[in-house]
């Protein structure tokens, strides 16, 4: 595999960071009948890179970003154990990148930061029935937590 560089994204990727954030909105829309007609965007990436509380991260491979995700920090609810937690998303690695352990190289950078911030409790959200991430996290050492459940 080529050369994997794991570094901070800048304004200059917003562009491709729009793509895949569009990516990842269909890839989800057949786990969520929920989610709205596009246009639809779930982020304000480019706040989310200016602002030093929030860590971008991505991926590239000769000189081309084929991954992405981020990580900040939330304050949990107040009947539990910590009072804020490290919040990860945006997890996108383009479709001939899969497979590479790439995407876990992104996770492992942002838990460091979280930990780095003291945020030991680290969660992040995903479809049930979306396999492939389930065990993408599972290798990264994320277990199943909670399952949220909806009537209509």
């Amino acid at each position: 595999m080529e050369k994997v560089i794991i570094r901070e994204a800048v304004v200059q990727d917003l562009p491709v960071l729009l793509h895949f954030e569009q990516e990842l909105i269909k890839a989800e829309r057949p786990f969520d009948p929920t989610i709205a007609h596009d246009p639809v965007s779930y982020y304000d990436i480019e706040a989310y890179i200016e602002d030093d509380t929030i860590k971008v991260m991505v991926a590239e491979v000769d000189g081309v970003v084929v991954s992405s995700g981020y990580a900040l920090k939330k304050e949990a609810r107040s009947y539990l154990d910590h009072q804020f937690y490290g919040y990860l998303g945006f997890m996108y690695t383009e479709t001939s990148y899969r497979g590479k352990g790439i995407n876990k190289m992104i996770v492992d950078y942002l838990v460091d930061w979280c930990r780095s911030k003291g945020l030991n409790e680290i969660r992040l959200t995903v479809y049930d029935e979306n396999d492939p991430a389930l065990n993408a996290y599972k290798k990264a050492g994320f277990k199943k937590h909670l399952c949220e459940m909806r009537i209509v």
